[in-house]
């Protein structure tokens, strides 16, 4: 069993790089705007030049920007020549501030606009969490969905596509709740979407967790005080995924984040 103070330390330590990170200048709270893009070209509000989709590129026209750095990963790569410019995946344009994002969905590309300051991360003071609770640490065990599988991912603006599946995660849940999590890779492991008890009063409408990488038995952790909000709490922008019907529990997890909180 960790130590009762080291535990609350390290959760202490994960919540306020939490709150750095999401409330930082170009964190989730300052984006301002997701301009989805047309083979036509067109200008969009708060974002210099007129812009289109080619393929894969997204293409603008924009003086102003004439000499503005390109990054690649947040990493410098070129500098904008002239009023032509060419977006590929994981670029940004340095603009001021602010950031000009390459975002895509399904084949469908919008223009990002990063705004250090933006109302929705000026309002922010903290996120809300409940207190780290050990009883919320759970052993779950996976299985695996098998090479290119999927499933139909609804997201919160009601768009509706076949999205990556992992496998399951079957889990009991103090008060005796038995879940099979559907989840999908995550950079440390695997991630699940879930509402519970919580959600939509206590807690915001649902939530992320994140769940270790299997062990050669197929055996997880699941530290539901990591719960995380997802980024459309922070701005009206995003395009979360919605729970699948799977990960909506009735059981009340009064662990990790619950919602923002603003002025």
């Amino acid at each position: 069993m960790t130590d009762t103070n080291d535990f609350a330390a390290a959760w202490a330590d994960w919540h306020e790089s939490r709150v750095r990170a999401t409330t930082s200048p170009l964190g989730l709270a300052s984006l301002v705007a997701t301009h989805w893009l047309t083979a036509d070209e067109a200008a969009y509000e708060g974002v210099p030049g007129t812009w289109k989709a080619a393929g894969e590129t997204i293409v603008g026209t924009a003086p102003a920007l004439h000499g503005k750095t390109i990054l690649q990963d947040g990493r410098p790569v070129g500098t904008v020549e002239g009023a032509s410019i060419s977006l590929e995946t994981g670029q940004d344009i340095e603009w001021g501030d602010k950031r000009l994002r390459y975002f895509s969905r399904d084949g469908a590309l919008a223009l990002r606009l990063i705004d250090p300051d933006a109302a929705t991360r000026a309002s922010i003071r903290d996120l809300s969490a409940f207190e780290p609770d050990e009883s919320w640490v759970l052993t779950g065990r996976f299985t695996d969905a098998g090479d290119g599988a999927t499933q139909s991912v609804e997201s919160i603006d009601g768009h509706v596509s076949d999205g990556e599946l992992a496998g399951t995660v079957d889990v009991t849940l103090p008060g005796g709740e038995s879940a099979s999590l559907k989840v999908t890779t995550d950079p440390r492991g695997l991630r699940a979407v879930i509402s519970d008890g919580t959600s939509g009063d206590e807690s915001y409408r649902f939530r992320f967790v994140p769940i270790t990488a299997p062990g050669d038995d197929g055996s997880v952790t699941i530290d539901f005080n990591r719960a995380y909000l997802p980024p459309c709490a922070f701005a009206d922008h995003y395009v979360c995924p919605l729970p699948p019907a799977e990960n909506r529990l009735s059981t009340p997890i009064r662990a990790g984040e619950k919602a923002v909180v603003r002025d």
